[in-house]
């Protein structure tokens, strides 16, 4: 389960902000809650903010941590990690990264700080029967390992450089159960879902989930009753998942141009691909998914079957813009559906949202709602309706928040819209 996350430096976000998965003393909702060493851990929280504010940044920022740890140890000498600073911090100011996390009930703290394209620092700690015991510490190229490690981390510290996250190398030089669970941790038990201008394609996420329904006939079951649930008119979907070899193409391709294409795509992916396609079923009739179907029921493959794959698993999904594509109604529905379905692994969802329809005390807790806003310098605050004063057990949230009570909404020059209204804009 996630905890905690902060980071400073990073795009819109200047100052650190942190996010946490720990229940506030509210006592309401506490069935959707884990307990965990006396605290109780939220399974779910929404970010709610102006569009530029940082929402989307705030998913981005997860998404560099678990890039970085697995693409680090492949860096060259003298190679710089790409770097996304705040345009107004100062050139001696860092990137940091802090997570606090849990594996198997043991509590873990891992980060790090980024200067000039280089690991300036980087830590990981655990807390076994709670109290807490370093496993490794590095500043510049100087290590430091726990009383249990100090003959563990020999061949990883020979690959250490100055472009490269030490843990990556321990996970990959050392064999050390803690690395590898939290490295484990960050690779598999994070799965994040980016709808952002620069990554336009989400065929990807369509493409797993066809695997998944085609490897998986128990988790296919629970995709068709809940697309029943949701009201789709669904019922049933047939799956093809086949081996695809590049040669045979290219046997039936006579542009030299589009052979081309062939051959770069056949020496990155080998010699062959997956082709995958489905048939979704309806009462009289069956249509191709890919070709046929609704953006929304596209958006459904990409989203349902991740979210129950990550329920049966246990596993921690951050959403950007989880509405996008979705009736206001599908999307409450889906977070029932999350609600009800929490095994003992222990779940978590987080995302990202405009729609105000959400905004409700009866399906979040005061804890689980936060808010993006651009500060004086564009930088981004991250707070949650908790830390806002005179907050009611029963108040509208949503028509507070369009009112602008808790910030975080574009406020509208009214005059300016009537000065423009007003003027003749086509002379």
């Amino acid at each position: 389960m996630l905890l905690q996350f902060s980071c400073s430096n990073y795009k819109s976000i200047k100052e650190k902000i942190i996010f946490s998965m720990r229940a506030s003393h509210d006592s309401t909702m506490l069935e959707r809650t884990k307990e965990y060493n006396g605290s109780h851990i939220l399974r779910m929280a929404v970010i709610y903010g102006a569009n530029g504010s940082g929402k989307s940044n705030f998913i981005s920022a997860f998404a560099f941590v678990q890039n970085l740890i697995g693409s680090s140890i492949r860096y060259q000498p003298g190679e710089k990690i790409r770097l996304y600073p705040h345009k107004l911090s100062s050139e001696d100011m860092s990137t940091t990264f802090d997570v606090q996390f849990v594996i198997e009930g043991v509590r873990y703290a891992y980060g790090f700080s980024l200067l000039d394209g280089e690991v300036d620092e980087e830590y990981l700690y655990h807390f076994p029967k709670h109290k807490q015991s370093k496993i490794f510490s590095r500043s510049g190229l100087t290590t430091s390992f726990g009383r249990d490690y100090q003959n563990e981390f020999t061949s990883a510290t020979k690959a250490l450089k100055n472009n490269r996250l030490f843990l990556s190398c321990a996970a990959n030089w050392a064999n050390v159960a803690d690395i590898e669970k939290v490295f484990v941790f960050f690779q598999n038990d994070i799965v994040i879902y980016r709808t952002a201008l620069d990554e336009p394609s989400m065929n990807l996420w369509t493409e797993q989930s066809i695997e998944l329904l085609h490897e998986n006939a128990k988790l296919k079951d629970a995709f068709i009753r809940t697309l029943t649930y949701l009201g789709t008119g669904i019922k049933g979907v047939d799956t093809e998942v086949k081996t695809v070899d590049f040669d045979e193409i290219k046997k039936f391709v006579s542009d030299p141009e589009l052979h081309k294409q062939l051959d770069m795509m056949q020496k990155k992916l080998e010699n062959s691909f997956q082709s995958v396609n489905a048939q979704v079923i309806y009462e009289k009739f069956a249509t191709d998914l890919m070709r046929e179907e609704s953006t929304g029921i596209k958006k459904l493959f990409q989203v349902v079957c991740p979210i129950i794959d990550i329920l049966n698993s246990g596993r921690i999904l951050l959403c950007d813009e989880l509405e996008t594509g979705l009736h206001e109604n599908i999307v409450s529905q889906l977070i029932k559906v999350f609600y009800a379905n929490a095994p003992e692994k222990f779940a978590q969802l987080i995302f990202t949202t405009h729609d105000t329809n959400l905004l409700d005390l009866a399906l979040f807790r005061r804890d689980q709602i936060w808010f993006t806003e651009l500060n004086e310098d564009r930088a981004t605050d991250l707070y949650s309706l908790v830390e806002i004063r005179n907050v009611r057990k029963n108040e509208n949230v949503s028509a507070r928040y369009i009112e602008g009570k808790y910030g975080a909404i574009p406020m509208m020059n009214e005059k300016m819209i009537e000065n423009l209204i007003e003027s003749d804009v086509t002379a």
